[in-house]
């Protein structure tokens, strides 16, 4: 299993020229550090469980359901647009009352059903609350993309007592993953316009990738004499 952290907090020692003319949120710079350790520890509490949950798969039935986990703590540039795009002050209280996706988790699985396993039994912890799902494999976006989304509450342990932090879990099958960072990368890194056209090709791929992604699941049940 490949595990991938995408955050850095040294990038926060910037954070102030980002907003140059915003002495409110130079003023609460400190409290927005200590919110990003609590965010990067949520995310690795999170890593660890999953991490957990593969080895113990090892071990039991000599196969990993996960195949990538990556982790990442959201830029400061992209919290920052977010709040003003929102309308909302930049100050740390704000963060943590409105933005659920700070702390992110991907986790790339063999097939469908490992998502749905995944999913129950990471969320079955005690320790975990979920607050919230979004199933796009049940019902997948309107362009094709496909995933579990789930976002959770995590206990962090700090010196200073307990606090909670949520993170956004990702959850989908490598086919997913495949479809889901090349539209990504057509649609906005590009910078090429997809017209209408393209779009509906980029849709039928999905669909194609779909199927065979349940094909694939299927092979693997009759493979290992799994019935229904």
């Amino acid at each position: 299993m490949f595990v991938e952290k995408q955050y850095d907090l040294a990038v926060l020692d910037e954070l102030p020229h980002y907003v140059p003319n915003s002495t409110e949120f130079i003023n609460y710079y400190n409290q927005f550090i200590d919110l990003m350790s609590l965010y990067q520890a949520a995310a690795d509490e999170i890593v660890t469980k999953l991490q957990t949950l593969d080895n113990e798969f090892s071990a039991k039935y000599q196969r990993n359901p996960i195949h990538t986990l990556k982790s990442r703590i959201k830029s400061p540039e992209s919290i920052i647009g977010k709040l003003s795009r929102k309308g909302l002050p930049l100050n740390a209280a704000t963060i943590r009352e409105n933005l659920y996706d700070i702390a992110g988790v991907r986790v790339i699985c063999q097939y469908i059903d490992d998502i749905y396993t995944l999913a129950g039994l990471l969320t079955s912890h005690d320790d975990i609350e979920l607050i919230k799902t979004k199933d796009y494999i049940k019902e997948p976006k309107p362009n094709g993309y496909r995933s579990l989304h789930i976002v959770v509450n995590v206990p962090v342990f700090l010196s200073t007592g307990k606090d909670y932090a949520p993170v956004e879990i990702q959850i989908r099958t490598m086919a997913m993953d495949f479809w889901a960072s090349l539209e990504h990368e057509l649609h906005y890194k590009t910078g090429k316009t997809v017209n209408e056209e393209l779009s509906e090709e980029l849709h039928s791929c999905a669909e194609t990738i779909a199927e065979t992604d349940r094909r694939m699941q299927e092979i693997y049940k009759k493979i290992n004499q799994i019935e229904e």
